[in-house]
């Protein structure tokens, strides 16, 4: 078969800031678009018989309309752009990449948990907008800062990330308490929700985004934390009520909370939790996973499951 590869959303992983060689090495030719308009997908495939594809949907007309594709390689995890029954039926395999943020992604969470509790952003703006400079005194103390050390952390999704997580905040003398994702098996070492929010000092997620987890935070849960408690989300957007959580940051029962996602990305058509008169919030652009090692092993990701493919033993297969 043909060994020509389209990436159509290439700038999406890649700034020029990585190296491509070992991906590039797996094919006859490899054509990179900076980003594809849902218009242009089903032309850009074309004589291609791998597409890879971080976020551009590839739905199943396109499919229809391009026989010649045999593999789809997902330049992430989540495999929601892709139209997998579709792809089924066509005998086109399709594969992901797992874990290669991991580490990427549990710093960013202590980075914003630690903000949260130091109140960094409140203090760098106080010195921008000269209140030290004004200040009676050596420092400001204007903002409560709270110690990590002794606290409890709940964590609701305890896989590969989760347990990173939870390994750098026992690091910071935390105690650690996992929570029952709604629509698993119930364990014993997991609590129920209404077990855990009560107890907990802090809570950040990783668990995916489903039917069963979709508004798993709402105002109800919210008002089950403690008051003070810090509220982290580096996982998906949906699975947080967003209006529920403006609500809680502006009644003052949280004592802050930190997102890397939203809803819907871009927010182009705006966000309750960007209103200007939010207090003790922080949102990252989904920012958590773009360290350039952890890219970087997405291509090494992309590159091993092509080459396993082409030698007919396919890896990290989800259709």
């Amino acid at each position: 078969m043909s060994r020509h590869a389209v990436f159509l959303d290439h700038h999406s992983l890649d700034l020029g800031d990585l190296d491509l060689s070992a991906l590039e090495q797996q094919f006859d030719s490899l054509q990179l678009h900076a980003a594809s308009a849902a218009e242009q997908v089903s032309e850009r495939l074309q004589g291609a018989s791998v597409v890879i594809s971080n976020k551009v949907m590839l739905d199943a007309a396109a499919l229809a309309a391009n026989p010649q594709v045999k593999l789809i390689l997902v330049a992430a995890t989540g495999t929601n752009n892709v139209d997998l029954a579709a792809a089924r039926a066509q005998g086109i395999t399709v594969c992901n990449c797992q874990g290669y943020g991991t580490p990427s992604v549990a710093q960013h969470t202590l980075a914003l948990l630690l903000a949260l509790a130091t109140r960094l952003c409140d203090y760098q703006q106080a010195v921008r907008d000269g209140a030290w400079a004004k200040a009676s005194q050596f420092c400001l103390l204007d903002f409560p800062i709270v110690e990590l050390e002794g606290k409890t952390l709940g964590l609701l999704g305890h896989g590969e990330l989760g347990g990173a997580v939870a390994r750098l905040a026992e690091a910071f003398g935390m105690r650690v308490l996992s929570g029952q994702i709604p629509g698993r098996p119930a364990r014993a070492d997991r609590l129920a929700l209404d077990e855990l929010l009560p107890q907990v000092d802090a809570m950040t997620l990783h668990c995916p985004l489903n039917e069963q987890t979709r508004h798993m935070i709402g105002a109800r849960e919210l008002a089950l934390l403690k008051p003070g408690a810090l509220v982290v989300n580096t996982a998906r957007g949906g699975l947080i009520d967003e209006q529920a959580l403006a609500d809680a940051l502006r009644s003052g029962h949280l004592g802050g909370a930190a997102t890397d996602v939203l809803s819907v990305e871009p927010p182009v058509n705006g966000n309750p939790l960007l209103a200007a008169d939010i207090p003790r919030l922080i949102i990252t652009p989904h920012s958590a996973w773009g360290a350039v090692e952890s890219r970087q092993r997405i291509v090494g990701q992309l590159a091993e499951n092509a080459q396993a493919f082409f030698a007919g033993q396919p890896r990290r297969v989800v259709a």
